[in-house]
């Protein structure tokens, strides 16, 4: 199959965050399949609504941002890279995750800082950024719309997206926009199953993922982290 961009993701390794987060959305991002959603109580909507649109994107925290291939990149050379790159990094140990706001969406969000999660992501998007296909004006124009800050800009620029290197901030989204109340009451319901799922968890892996025809993702390949 064909795809349309690409992205290095953390995805959980299989077992029940991993299955959770798949049945959460709705998309099995490991399998390239929907999965039928899990009954949660007290939620300000129906799941399908709540995770309508982080759904094609699948359950997983960005290293590195979508992106198109550079002329004269290769799929094939792309895992090999990114394969050698993670190779020479060491897994990211994490505190836990707790579901929280982050703006008017609900993600997974670090318990504590991580430098060394930052430093991961840095240098996945730095090491790999010569496969990147410059981004389109109407690309640009749409991250502009925003309003970002200087930095932000010249992270666009440089990079692609707006949001990466000092403005970095991991994180596993689990809705769309949502106002204060909803978001508020989707914290109060999902916490005491992510909970005791997303504590003291190490990031053994990242993984190629690629946007297919239809517009979702799929893993194409893990990438373990620490084995050169």
């Amino acid at each position: 199959m064909s795809h349309n961009r690409y992205a290095i993701y953390y995805a959980p390794e299989p077992g029940p965050l991993a299955d959770f987060g798949a049945a959460w959305l709705g998309w099995d991002l490991a399998r390239g399949c929907d999965v039928p959603h899990p009954d949660v109580a007290q939620l300000p909507e129906a799941v399908e609504a709540l995770t309508r649109r982080p759904r094609k994107y699948g359950f997983h925290g960005t290293v590195k941002p979508p992106f198109r291939l550079a002329a004269g990149q290769t799929r094939a050379g792309l895992e090999r890279a990114a394969k050698a790159l993670c190779a020479e990094r060491s897994p990211v140990p994490l505190d836990g995750l707790k579901v929280a706001r982050l703006g008017r969406f609900v993600a997974l969000l670090p318990e504590t800082t991580n430098a060394a999660l930052s430093d991961l992501a840095s240098g996945v998007v730095a090491g790999l950024d010569s496969f990147r296909a410059p981004s389109s004006e109407d690309e640009l124009a749409r991250r502009r719309a925003a309003r970002l800050t200087p930095r932000q800009e010249e992270m666009l620029r440089t990079w692609g997206y707006p949001h990466v290197m000092q403005d970095f901030r991991f994180h596993i989204t689990l809705s769309g926009p949502l106002k204060q109340a909803q978001a508020d009451a989707m914290v109060t319901a999902l916490t005491p199953t992510l909970a005791p799922l997303a504590e003291r968890l190490v990031i053994r892996d990242l993984c190629l993922v690629g946007e297919r025809p239809d517009g979702r993702f799929e893993t194409l390949k893990r990438l373990p982290l620490g084995q050169a």
